[in-house]
């Protein structure tokens, strides 16, 4: 694998309680902590890029998002099927490349949207039917680690990659405004993304919180889906039709003279113990095994990653209008 920082070793960690892998190595190119990684994990340390790549059928792509067109570009040039972190690249070009790189190889790409795989995402999943209001809040604690990149692409991208998994429409309508406060980009933004089939999704991702909450809900005909990501919880609220006479502890809603009652309904869906990171690896390594397409495809990485840049051109837009 390429890049062992904070996530890298998260990866690490997951490929090597894996019985799906065989970790050949890995490459960092800070000796301190590449020598830190060796100790620790007990696994080979490269001295090139290069070299691991052609030791290895697989690359997992964990470095720096400035590197991940380059590291991509070298493993797609070799036919070696490609895990790469979110964001898939800096720029829609770099990502064009790699797509048609990828169809020229005949290789596998995943990119990491790991809340794809978060158990209460994937317990939710069942009940999501056509959902027409989305609202998503992602907030965490400043961290410097992520100020390399603007909080849409460091945090507001993982909703955007989960509303365009469930709504299946394109874009009518993009607004959008974002701040900077501590970071030369937007620390806080908020996006309001309309489709043509009539869904509405509201975005909001801040860095600079006092608190960590990562909570969408989706509102849908008869139901409504509450799923908080960080605490891997599920609730699933439902309506249908009532005749009757209710128990006690029923909750039902007169809708008023001449309508129909409606029983209010609480589930909260069993949640699997599951690592999102070592799932997604294995997802992966399965696509690759069956030669079906991944989960996330590079396509879906780019369709993040297109919208993403729309609302930052958006925010941009709206605070030169300001300043005007």
């Amino acid at each position: 694998m390429l890049g062992a920082g904070h996530l890298g070793k998260i990866h690490i960690r997951c490929i090597k309680e894996s019985d799906k892998f065989e970790l050949v190595g890995f490459y960092d190119p800070n000796e301190k902590n590449a020598l830190e990684v060796e100790s620790k994990f007990e696994v080979k340390r490269f001295e090139s890029p290069d070299d691991l790549v052609r030791s290895t059928e697989i690359v997992d792509i964990v470095t720096p998002t400035v590197s991940h067109f380059e590291s991509a570009l070298m493993a797609l040039k070799s036919f070696k099927h490609v895990f790469i972190e979110k964001p898939l690249t800096t720029t829609l070009v770099e990502a064009k490349n790699l797509i048609e790189l990828a169809k020229e190889a005949g290789v596998k790409v995943q990119v990491g949207h790991v809340e794809r795989f978060n158990p209460a995402f994937i317990a939710a999943q069942p009940y999501l039917d056509n959902p027409m209001f989305i609202e998503a809040h992602r907030l965490s604690n400043f961290n410097p680690r992520g100020t390399d990149v603007p909080v849409i692409l460091d945090l507001m991208i993982h909703d955007i990659d989960i509303v365009l998994s469930v709504v299946n429409s394109t874009i009518k309508k993009l607004n959008a405004s974002g701040v900077a406060v501590v970071s030369d980009t937007p620390d806080i933004a908020n996006a309001r993304i309309e489709f043509n089939n009539g869904c509405v999704a509201n975005l909001t991702a801040s860095r600079i919180s006092m608190k960590n909450m990562r909570k969408s809900r989706f509102f849908q005909k008869d139901s409504y889906l509450a799923v908080d990501f960080l605490k891997k919880e599920t609730q699933v609220i439902r309506m249908k039709d009532f005749q009757g006479q209710p128990n006690p502890l029923d909750i039902i809603l007169d809708l008023g003279k001449g309508k129909q009652k409606k029983q209010i309904l609480i589930d909260k869906p069993e949640i699997q113990p599951i690592n999102a990171i070592k799932t997604e690896l294995e997802t992966f390594h399965n696509s690759i095994e069956t030669n079906t397409e991944p989960l996330v495809t590079i396509m879906d990485g780019y369709n993040s990653l297109d919208l993403a840049y729309k609302i930052m051109d958006k925010i941009k837009s709206n605070v030169q209008t300001n300043i005007q």
